[in-house]
């Protein structure tokens, strides 16, 4: 495993921050495998994946690139540099085709674990790389970079509430589970490869979400290091709970979507961030729940988290489980019967 040796110090000053370039390659390796992580991002991935095929179709040389960069094990570092408070993607781009030639080549090759293919032995690679993740990010990120960017941002509130409550080694468990972990004895495991430990005491530290299911580290030495995990399931497949009909019905859809959410804690802004409601509904809908014994809330640090109540419990699963029996009888079913 890998693992960084890490002070207090350096902990307690770590931050999240969010990454438009670090979103756009994480968007790269799902195009590039095909494979979507949950039915939202299969539906994006239907919509732009015929685009961005034909494009490599169109540029072997930048397909083959691709193929090497992602590696199997580890990705080439040109192609991932860490990421910078407050950066935008245009400036962040610009640090990956302002690569050096030969630092590509050789990052290409350790990624692929073996010599370079001849026609990847060229001087155009970092200008290639930059120019493929623009269009990633033109064609596929950017037009809904806006939801993006409040799923992301629901997710820094959400971890630096788990900080308040459970401390760090909580969230450091959490970010990728089963790679990420704190060992104790000020060390972080930060993946599953092998390779000596790194002592980053005294470095900026950061931690960045992505939407799609990926994760990565990245480091400048000695100054800066990172970690980039996928943001939290719910937020990152906002459509992933069902509302139930029947209690759309009772409370109004809108109403009824922000209740069926909250079976875990959520603040207001990952309400808005997984709903897509404004924030002022959010507000009139969490008022309503509230007053009506469904919601209730608690403050977790500087963030107000809402959940639902034993009896909004009660009401969401009631209205789920007659929505199941009324479909069983409509198709003219036994509902005693499996």
């Amino acid at each position: 495993m890998g693992w960084w040796q890490i002070n207090a110090d350096t902990l307690a000053g770590s931050r999240f921050l969010i990454s438009p370039l670090a979103e756009t390659f994480a968007a790269l390796k799902p195009l590039h495998s095909g494979v979507a992580a949950h039915p939202g991002e299969r539906a994006w991935l239907d919509a732009r994946l015929p685009g961005y095929r034909a494009r490599l179709a169109a540029d072997p040389v930048t397909a083959r690139l691709v193929r090497a960069g992602l590696g199997r094990d580890w990705i080439a570092d040109f192609l991932t540099p860490t990421p910078v408070d407050g950066e935008t993607f245009e400036e962040g781009v610009a640090r990956v085709r302002a690569a050096r030639p030969a630092d590509a080549r050789a990052h290409l090759a350790r990624s692929l674990a073996g010599p370079l293919p001849a026609e990847l032995g060229r001087d155009d690679l970092p200008e290639r790389a930059a120019s493929l993740l623009q269009y990633v990010w033109e064609e596929t990120v950017r037009p809904d970079w806006d939801r993006r960017r409040r799923v992301l941002e629901a997710d820094v509130v959400a971890r630096t509430a788990q900080v308040s409550r459970g401390g760090w080694a909580d969230v450091l468990d959490s970010l990728r589970p089963g790679r990420t972990r704190w060992l104790g004895g000020s060390r972080f495991q930060v993946n599953l490869h092998e390779y000596p430990p790194r002592e980053i005491s005294g470095a900026e530290l950061v931690f960045v979400p992505v939407t799609p299911k990926s994760g990565w580290v990245s480091w400048e030495e000695p100054e800066r290091y990172a970690v980039v995990y996928p943001c939290a399931g719910a937020l990152a497949d906002p459509g992933a709970r069902a509302v139930p009909a029947s209690l759309g019905a009772l409370l109004g859809g809108a109403r009824a979507g922000v209740l069926v959410r909250l079976d875990s804690p959520l603040s207001t802004t990952q309400l808005v961030a997984v709903t897509g409601q404004g924030l002022g509904s959010v507000g009139r809908h969490l008022r309503v729940l509230r007053d009506a014994g469904l919601v209730e809330r608690r403050r977790a640090g500087r963030a107000v988290l809402y959940s639902r109540t034993a009896a909004g419990d009660v009401l969401v699963r009631a209205q789920g489980a007659d929505d199941n029996r009324s479909s069983v009888r409509a198709q003219g079913a036994d509902p005693c019967r499996s």
